[in-house]
């Protein structure tokens, strides 16, 4: 029988929510359990409803779930808004001295502040109290607990921090009828990392020499991941004064031959589209990370949607092939940006993957990234040895649509490039017939690209009746519902994209056809994936949509599963 507790910690910005959360998922992931966890936070420094779920198991999860086993309460509101999510026999950890004329068999008084100071001299420290007392629920081991503290807290501060999560934890002990005890979930040793995190790993492995961006909600963790990590792998990571200059700095980088990144949000796209269309036309490989959240305009800032898909598809005036990825895990994360890297060079074009807030920032158990399967692919480069007599031409005519790639500075190529349209040598032009064979060079790429998709993922009935397809971030969610759905009905599938473009039309239409009904499952309003399917294939599909700005669970979709059905 599967081992599994859910934990939810509650509060307001500034009560160290992240913080006790994050804790929370370490130690479960250094007991051995596979964790999945993901926060709720509002777009303010102080105040606010926040929250942290984590879900620990002795099977692998990608998911979150509605049910509460441990509530963590750190002001009145969390016990308010989540006390019916609580599981039968689930309790609310809460300091009733700061919270007095609460009552309910569900409450387990526990005094943070005042333990906080009795053991560790300060009232800051009231939140550790509160991750011993949880810990001490589900029988912990004390030891590793301590270790944790004194690795993720420095000098005197971890020893505070120790005294008041065992104080916590020695009360908890007294509480004998709300324990639920588990046992370590095993041996293995597991990563837990964010997607944000893995992309940035990923860049890095993939050889990233040049990241510019501008801070915006949720990619900032990467750029300032990349930062911290710059001299110790010889990064250059430049915070642009906005999104123009970054994007334009990276195809600046990427022209000079340095692997070039840069990473925003929606409403920094739109800035951006230009110049994403100035690598296009220039044939300047660059990867752009785009992190969705809720619009138009600043919508909701720390929430998540995947609402950016036909603007991303589509975005910049006039035609140009792109390669478009959309992780769905967190090894994903890692995997693509390293494809990402040695497609823009392999094809000298812009590569976009697609992540939202919610994949950005909800923690994953993980194996070791298996770096020897990294290979790094500069393309096509520019041989003085290997080039026939004559002028270098950058955009020379090919018939695979990619020309060698020189870079500024050879004595052997004059490089010309130029934002207007331009002949083999890159110097301007207006005759009708260059514009044509300059469209159809780039477009060739096209024929290359398709070979490479990135296959969806399926798992399910090889006969599945019904058919599951997603995107990115809700892979997870959809596995489970299908799963569960398997369990009293074997003929549920589940199709899942991690490349939207090129599109993979042969296994959407393969996998469409033999199936009665289809349903897809995406974070938007419009159905924009289901939109691209039907333009793609010809086959329609029933939807089922959420745009609240919050994710979905599992228990979300087979409630309009049955409801639909």
């Amino acid at each position: 029988m599967t081992a599994e507790i859910n934990f939810m910690v509650g509060g307001e910005a500034g009560q160290g929510v992240q913080s006790v959360g994050l804790l929370l998922a370490k130690a479960m992931a250094r007991w051995g359990y596979y964790v999945f966890a993901d926060q709720d936070y509002e777009s303010r420094v102080r105040g606010g409803h926040n929250f942290f779920r984590i879900r620990a198991s002795d099977s692998h999860v990608e998911a979150i779930r509605e049910s509460v086993d441990i509530l963590i309460a750190l002001n009145k509101e969390s016990i308010d808004l989540h006390r019916r999510e609580l599981t039968k026999g689930g309790v609310i950890v809460y300091d009733g001295e700061k919270l007095p004329g609460l009552a309910g068999n569900d409450l387990i008084n526990v005094p943070f502040t005042s333990l906080a100071k009795e053991e560790a001299g300060d009232a800051v420290m009231a939140n550790t109290v509160a991750l011993g007392a949880a810990l001490g629920l589900i029988g912990y081991d004390v030891n590793l607990l301590n270790e944790l503290l004194t690795g993720f807290f420095s000098g005197e501060s971890g020893a505070k921090n120790v005294k008041a999560a065992n104080a916590g934890y020695e009360l908890a002990q007294e509480f004998e009828g709300a324990q639920r005890k588990l046992t370590r979930g095993g041996e293995d040793k597991r990563m837990l990392l964010n997607g944000n995190e893995a992309m940035a790993v990923g860049a890095i492995a993939a050889g990233c020499k040049f990241m510019s961006a501008y801070p915006m909600t949720p990619i900032t963790s990467i750029m300032e991941y990349l930062a911290a990590h710059s001299a110790e792998f010889g990064l250059v990571v430049v915070p642009a004064e906005d999104e123009i200059s970054a994007i334009n700095m990276t195809v600046g980088a990427g022209y000079t031959g340095v692997r070039a990144m840069t990473a925003t949000s929606g409403g920094g796209f739109c800035l951006m589209v230009e110049g994403l269309g100035l690598a296009a036309m220039t044939e300047t490989p660059i990867v752009l990370i785009e992190g969705t959240r809720p619009g138009p305009a600043i919508g909701l800032p720390t929430r998540t949607e995947q609402g950016d898909l036909d603007f991303i598809l589509h975005a910049s005036h006039g035609e140009f092939p792109r390669v478009v990825f959309a992780p769905a895990t967190v090894d994903d994360c890692f995997n693509l940006m390293t494809q990402a890297f040695n497609i823009a060079e392999r094809y000298q074009m812009p590569v976009l993957l697609i992540t939202d807030h919610y994949m950005a920032n909800s923690y994953f158990t993980a194996d070791k990234f298996d770096l020897s399967k990294v290979t790094i692919d500069r393309g096509l480069l520019f041989d003085k040895n290997k080039a026939a007599g004559g002028t270098y031409k950058r955009y020379a005519y090919a018939e695979s649509g990619i020309s060698p790639r020189a870079f500024p500075g050879n004595r052997d190529a004059l490089v010309v490039a130029d934002s207007d349209e331009h002949d083999e040598a890159g110097h301007l032009i207006e005759d009708a017939e260059t514009r044509t064979k300059m469209m159809d060079k780039r477009f060739k790429k096209m024929d290359g690209l398709k070979k490479e998709i990135v296959p969806p993922r399926y798992y399910g009935a090889d006969n599945a009746e019904t058919l599951l397809i997603g995107w990115g971030s809700t892979y997870g969610v959809i596995k489970e519902a299908a799963a569960t759905m398997n369990t009293s009905d074997s003929a549920f599938g589940h199709l899942h994209l991690s490349q939207i473009w090129p599109f993979p039309v042969e296994a959407v239409s393969a996998a469409m056809k033999k199936a009665k009904r289809t349903y897809v499952i995406e974070n938007n309003f419009t159905g924009q994936l289901a939109g691209l399917i039907r333009e793609q294939t010809g086959l329609a599909a029933n939807s089922i949509l959420k745009y609240d700005g919050r994710p979905f669970t599992p228990e979300i979709i087979l409630a309009e599963l049955r409801k639909q059905r």
